[in-house]
């Protein structure tokens, strides 16, 4: 079956989209990515989704508009990917807006903005979304959920093999080795913390709002670590949390940007220096790559950590990570044929497929929801 996957994550600044093709057992099935597409929301519609995404009021009437003007770039960019109309469904993650983890006897909750059936209109295709809830209402994080698409699609090495996704949030997939004492463990996965969400909400502000994002990593290459903060902040309750666990823009988001930037200016203060942006985006990019070695050195001792995401084009990043991270090979996902911006949508082209054959796409050792459930809800077209 063909079927489209479609992506935006907590960067917000555009729309991935796969056409994929799956055959034979769910669990190990025989896939073809056949094309891939992006297409970048326009400015003023990311600037919206990322104020709305770090919790600033807005009129009942802008979230209608909102998710109407996001639901046409997701259709632009499955038209991108797949102008022949090839696909016969559709998984469509949508936008997340907001995220509250369990917590205590709290369950958790999820908000991914879309209109799906305006989008299975647009296109004539059932459209499977809400991937979140049920694994929600399982008493799960409903995230991260890549980690069951990372064990179906990856084959097993010789030793635990890590996936990290560097998008808006960093985010880990442990996967077990093909043998020896660890060959049955279960699949391991969480958000770790920040990746591109302080970097780039630091790099529009220093520049003015000329600046999107810090391209390859150049402006952070310019600066000094202050090592000390970056020891400090992984201190924090969050990053000292163990899995099961995830977060997003309602915890890494402007207000944590002012208060990192308030202690990198008083620690420039004390050394009777100015804050230089640079100093700024180095020290961040710094503490993204420390979390993840952190993590990995607490689990099962990985062979081979796999990047992809946007920040694996943050050459800056990259190479603090082959720094911290020692011990392990360090490559590029897209080596397996898996581009950086591919894995996450074609993740939920092959939740879609599993929903649509009534096979659980979570997974609780890594959510840790009471059971597996199928994911998401399928808008069809009127015809």
């Amino acid at each position: 079956m063909r079927v489209l996957g479609l992506m935006s994550g907590t960067s917000a600044d555009g729309v991935d989209a796969v056409l994929a093709e799956f055959r034979g057992p769910p669990r190990r099935p025989r896939w073809r990515l056949l094309s891939r597409a992006t297409v970048p929301y326009p400015h003023d519609l990311h600037l919206r989704l990322i104020a709305a995404g770090q919790g600033q009021s807005i009129q009942a009437a802008d979230v209608i508009e909102l998710g109407e003007a996001l639901t046409e770039v997701q259709a632009a960019a499955a038209r991108a990917c797949d102008p022949a109309g090839n696909a016969e469904l559709v998984g469509c993650h949508g936008q997340t807006l907001w995220h509250r983890p369990p917590q205590d006897a709290r369950r958790g909750s999820s908000w991914q903005l879309l209109q799906a059936p305006l989008l299975a209109q647009l296109l004539q295709r059932p459209v499977v979304f809400d991937f979140r809830a049920a694994d929600l209402a399982l008493g799960g994080q409903g995230a991260p959920l890549v980690p069951a698409a990372d064990a179906a699609l990856l084959p097993a090495i010789g030793g635990w093999r890590a996936l990290l996704n560097l998008g808006g949030i960093a985010n880990l997939t442990l996967l077990p080795p093909q043998a020896g004492p660890d060959r049955g463990a279960a699949v391991q996965g969480w958000d770790c913390g920040p990746a591109n969400t302080l970097l780039d909400l630091a790099a529009a502000q220093f520049s003015g709002g000329e600046r999107r994002f810090d391209a390859g990593g150049a402006w952070a290459a310019q600066g000094q670590v202050d090592e000390p903060l970056v020891q400090l902040w992984l201190r924090e309750p969050y990053l000292q949390q163990a899995p099961p666990k995830s977060t997003g823009r309602e915890l890494y988001g402007q207000m944590d940007l002012e208060r990192r930037l308030e202690e990198l200016e008083l620690a420039a203060r004390r050394r009777n220096q100015p804050l230089e942006p640079a100093d700024a985006l180095a020290t961040l990019t710094a503490f993204t790559a420390a979390v993840v070695a952190q993590d990995l050195a607490r689990g099962p001792a990985v062979l081979e950590l796999l990047v992809a995401g946007g920040g694996a084009r943050n050459t800056t990043l990259i190479t603090a990570l082959r720094r911290r991270c020692r011990g392990l090979q360090l490559r590029p996902l897209a080596e397996l044929g898996i581009g950086d911006s591919d894995r996450e949508a074609l993740a939920f082209a092959l939740l879609a497929w599993w929903h649509q054959r009534g096979v659980s796409g979570s997974l609780p050792s890594v959510t840790g929801a009471a059971k597996p459930a199928v994911l998401g809800v399928c808008a069809r077209p009127t015809r």
